[in-house]
């Protein structure tokens, strides 16, 4: 009998049939579970070995005919047994010479036979490179070919796809990090490969859209006051320096609405980025580079700026603002050169100036977080460098004096009704200041996010009632928009609406978020493979939060938050000395041990 594909022999019958399988397993079935092929008798299934024969001949005599399965036998084998029989029926199961049932076979017709021989070599084919393929994956030994097929695994290393068969098969569980670990270990991805900027769905490329001529137009010359742009060593988007004229504070800005107009292809290209993308591998800008090289402050002799007119009283009240589109001389200089020189003219008076709206700021809340921050590079050979960056009072004071711009900016358009987007923060349900590592950690945590409104509100993180975001327009999409709103009321042209200002806001700062994200990761990376890449890495944690088995710690050294196991509980703000005990880079986890 035949009994789910498999032969049966018939051993009962009764109201239901007995039947012994394969292996001498007996098993009760219903009649119509089970089909005749042969009437017997077998004494056993041993017996059905199949026997010689010439199916192609039986085939060709009943080529687009149907037959019986008894006579199929007879022609194939020149017998009708219980081994010829299973043997028929094996070349009816089979599907390429004959199709059917016991009762009912049909010859296939010669054309279809010789298609599916072909269809079926091709599938053995892919089959055969399919195995050989994971023969080669198992042994991480790809080839040029594989090139293609590993695009599965990369798509799904990159968040593109949540599958992978290749995965599959090699039986990993299908996620990112395995996608990326495999990719490494067969040599596809190098080992330092950082898939974060594109999992994150980010470009990669800098902009290339047309840029146009600096428009013919008058500029207030300030070419005779000394002007310093003062950042990190190696920055190559200086937008932002100083000067001092008696008791005002110029603060100049790159005049990058003077090149990208609004709905330009280079703008819509900067308001789908959101932002630039610092990765410590380098710099992907959100405007094409040729905006920076016309634009950034100290990169010609002479550079047009958007500077801002600024006076303070004793109580660090801004008195009065001016804007204006100007002319500038600039002289690029370090925060390191800056505050070795920060008791001399002009930078001793401009600390002068900003030091009393410092003050206000902390006078209204303003939180002052130490905590620890690092500047990490990738060099050329793909060593990482990791650099602690001390508090200097020269940092200290550009920030000052760029949030002294803001608040200009900010005031300059609430009083014109001209709309643009503020940078407003919530304050913390806990108030109060955190003068230790664990308190900083822990207050910021509780921080609410910034956000960009329509309207002034608080900034409490920066104790100012009314802020915009208005010295980076090369690096964020929102200075950006608001140097085009201030740039039409000064030209007495047309700037945009309260609803186009907010719908552009809304796109870009949901770009500025996977963007913030892409460098998160990144730099998350690239401290793994720098503590993978240094043997037996030993150095401080200080303790910021405990629990019963665990402890969180900070590693200063590489601003490096971990949790580390204990036997003792420890206080907040003990230092630990921990040493690295294992790294796995694809995600992004690192184990340490107390010493």
């Amino acid at each position: 009998m035949l009994y789910k594909g498999h032969p049966a022999r018939v051993v009962g019958v009764g109201e239901k049939i007995e039947i012994e399988l394969a292996g001498g397993v007996g098993k009760r079935v219903r009649p119509k579970d089970v089909e005749l092929l042969h009437p017997g008798p077998v004494r056993h299934l041993d017996e059905l070995t199949e026997p010689p024969g010439e199916p192609l001949a039986a085939w060709d005599l009943l080529e687009g005919g149907e037959t019986s399965l008894a006579e199929l036998a007879e022609l194939a084998f020149e017998v009708y047994t219980p081994a010829t029989a299973w043997a028929a029926w094996r070349l009816v199961a089979e599907g390429l010479l004959f199709q059917g049932d016991p009762e009912r076979i049909v010859a296939r017709a010669r054309a279809e036979v010789e298609r599916e021989r072909a269809e079926r070599a091709a599938k053995a084919a892919q089959e055969r490179d399919w195995q050989a393929f994971l023969e080669r994956m198992a042994a991480a030994r790809p080839v040029a070919e594989d090139a293609e097929r590993l695009g599965e695994i990369e798509r799904l290393a990159l968040g593109q796809s949540e599958h992978s068969r290749i995965l599959s098969a090699l039986g990993h569980e299908q996620t990112p990090e395995n996608a990326h670990r495999a990719l490494v270990q067969v040599g596809h991805w190098s080992v330092n490969h950082n898939p974060y900027p594109a999992r994150c769905g980010l470009p990669t490329w800098d902009p290339d859209a047309a840029v146009p001529d600096l428009p013919g137009e008058d500029r207030l010359d300030l070419t005779h006051l000394p002007a310093y742009a003062i950042d990190d060593e190696g920055n190559q988007d200086p937008d932002d320096a100083l000067s001092l004229d008696g008791d005002r504070l110029w603060v100049h800005v790159a005049d990058v609405a003077a090149l990208i107009a609004p709905e330009s292809a280079a703008e819509r290209e900067a308001r789908a980025r959101g932002a630039n993308l610092y990765l410590p591998e380098g710099i992907v800008n959100m405007l094409p580079t040729l905006v920076t090289a016309r634009l950034g402050l100290g990169l010609s002799r002479i550079s047009p700026a958007l500077s801002f007119a600024l006076r303070c009283d004793d109580q660090g009240e801004i008195l009065d603002v001016e804007i204006h589109r100007t002319w500038v001389q600039v002289e690029r200089l370090s925060y390191d050169w800056v505050e070795r020189h920060l008791d001399e003219p002009p930078f001793a008076a401009i600390r002068a100036l900003v030091e009393p709206f410092r003050a206000r700021r902390y006078a209204r809340g303003a939180s002052s977080l130490d905590l620890p921050e690092v500047s990490i590079r990738v060099d050329h050979e793909g060593r990482v460098h990791i650099r602690p960056l001390p508090r200097l009072a020269s940092r200290a004071l550009v920030t000052d004096a760029m949030l002294m711009a803001g608040v200009a900016a900010g005031r300059f358009c609430h009083e014109r009704d001209i709309p643009i987007p503020y940078a407003t923060q919530p304050a913390p349900d806990d108030p109060g200041v955190a003068t230790d590592l664990a308190a900083m950690y822990a207050r910021r945590r509780r921080f609410k996010p910034t956000r960009l409104l329509g309207a002034p509100d608080l900034h409490a993180g920066l104790g100012l009632p009314l802020y915009t975001r208005a010295t980076s327009p090369l690096r964020r999409y929102s200075d950006l928009l608001v140097h085009q709103q201030i740039r039409a009321e000064l030209t007495g042209g047309v700037g945009l609406t309260r609803a186009e200002v907010t719908q552009r806001i809304a796109e870009a700062e949901t770009a500025a978020a996977s963007v913030r994200r892409g460098e998160r990761l990144s730099n998350q990376h690239w401290k793994h493979v720098y503590l993978r890449d240094a043997e037996r890495w030993r150095g401080e944690a200080v303790v910021v939060e405990r629990e019963e088995r665990k402890t969180t710690v900070l590693v200063p050294e590489l601003a490096l938050e971990t949790r580390v196991r204990v036997r003792d509980l420890p206080d907040l703000n003990d230092r630990l000395q921990v040493t690295l005990t294992e790294v796995d880079v694809p995600t992004l986890a690192a184990g340490f041990r107390v010493l």
